[in-house]
């Protein structure tokens, strides 16, 4: 436990497709002259070195957000966030959710995130000054503090599914989530797997929430016998519009090779 680090994978087509499609979510929330909250229950570090020897280890960057950045024109919202984080860190720098979010957002908006790895908090807190960041069991703080102030607002799911029964539990959380938290978006990314260790949770997810929105793409595996060969969110009250950003993002995966 607490041994998964995202530095070996960020940057990869999950990261791409989570992401793109995060940053365009908050964008949209930020249309409207009204403060938003933005909640994240596994934050990671969120400033990445591509050119680390973890990342070059694996590849996936490389595979990943290095062979596709061009598929998005320099006014998407991701497109920003890529060319800050650059201007602001190096090219090999990477934004994790975090940093996206404290990019998008505005001085009237809150974030709080939680990252219990000690290193990773530690790494977390340096990047995002400004964020309320705890070293806590996100899915305990996100019950402890919703709904939060202001109301409008997201709160993402992103847990490295290291823990296996977090395929069992996440739906009883996110059922709790929604009825603490009426006018949120709820967001929950998940790896889709050839184990197919994801399939009931999404059974059960799709019986408790059957308006959501749930995207998967596919990809190879990131090298030889790799278990990961694909990408899910499952969005719960999505934006007007993100069907649409969607399926677009899947038109151009589903031709990666």
């Amino acid at each position: 436990m607490l041994s998964y680090q995202h530095i070996y994978h960020a940057g990869n087509l999950a990261d791409v497709h989570k992401h793109s499609l995060l940053a365009w979510m908050l964008d949209y929330l930020t249309r409207k002259d009204k403060p938003v909250s933005y909640i994240e229950t596994h934050g990671g570090r969120a400033l990445y070195d591509l050119d680390a020897d973890e990342a070059r280890k694996t590849g996936e960057a490389a595979q990943g957000i290095v062979r596709v950045r061009h598929w998005f024109e320099a006014d998407h919202p991701y497109a920003k966030c890529l060319s800050q984080t650059s201007d602001l860190h190096g090219e090999n720098a990477y934004p994790g959710s975090p940093l996206i979010a404290a990019q998008t957002l505005r001085d009237t908006d809150t974030l709080t995130i939680a990252e219990l790895h000690p290193s990773e908090h530690n790494a977390l807190e340096l990047a995002l000054p400004t964020a309320t960041v705890r070293q806590a069991d996100g899915f305990a703080m996100a019950h402890s503090m919703l709904p939060p102030t202001p109301r409008r607002g997201l709160m993402l799911i992103d847990p490295s599914f290291e823990v296996k029964d977090d395929y069992e539990t996440i739906p009883g959380h996110i059922k709790k989530y929604v009825r603490a938290w009426n006018v949120g978006i709820i967001v929950l990314w998940y790896p889709i797997l050839t184990s197919g260790a994801h399939a009931n949770m999404l059974k059960t997810l799709a019986n408790d929430h059957p308006d959501a929105l749930r995207h998967e793409v596919r990809f190879p595996p990131a090298r030889p016998g790799h278990g990961m060969v694909g990408s899910g969110l499952f969005v719960i009250r999505p934006p007007f519009g993100l069907a649409e950003q969607a399926a677009n993002l899947k038109t151009r995966l589903d031709q990666v090779k």
